[in-house]
């Protein structure tokens, strides 16, 4: 996620700070940034930027991830979901989502599709590698 100069850097945080209290359960909340990496960056323009990003790795913190998403969406997200589901699973088996900012700040989920949003990517792994079988998966988590 990407904090622009015109934000304040420690509500950035707190908005992936929703994500990440709820993921990564076994850990205190001050170890976040542990977690996060956090690169110093030049945007489009040559305005300073913040580039934010952590990886979950271990099943139980991506199935934490995974069920905060699916227990804290609207109805309307899923909707959203549901019907863009195809669109969203890529050729490598990514399933990409977007958050607002703002709502996250706030304690809430809102699905959008600005880039100036909180990217999630889940890697969907199936042997050998069939889209078919993992777009099946995505709706059985997601949908």
């Amino acid at each position: 996620m990407i904090s622009h100069s015109t934000e304040e850097r420690s509500r950035v945080m707190d908005a992936l700070g929703l994500f990440l209290k709820n993921s990564f359960r076994h850990k205190d909340p001050d170890s976040f940034s542990e977690v996060v990496n956090t690169i110093e960056a030049e945007g489009h323009y040559g305005n300073p930027i913040t580039v934010f990003s952590a990886q979950l790795t271990h099943k139980h913190d991506i199935a934490a991830f995974v069920d905060f998403v699916h227990n804290n969406m609207t109805l309307e997200d899923i909707e959203t979901l549901r019907s863009e589901m195809s669109d969203r699973l890529d050729d490598e088996q990514m399933f990409h989502l977007r958050f607002d900012k703002q709502e996250a700040y706030m304690g809430r989920l809102k699905l959008v599709s600005s880039s100036d949003a909180i990217t999630a990517k889940v890697k969907i792994e199936t042997y050998p590698k069939n889209r078919e079988i993992a777009g099946k998966i995505v709706e059985e988590l997601f949908g």
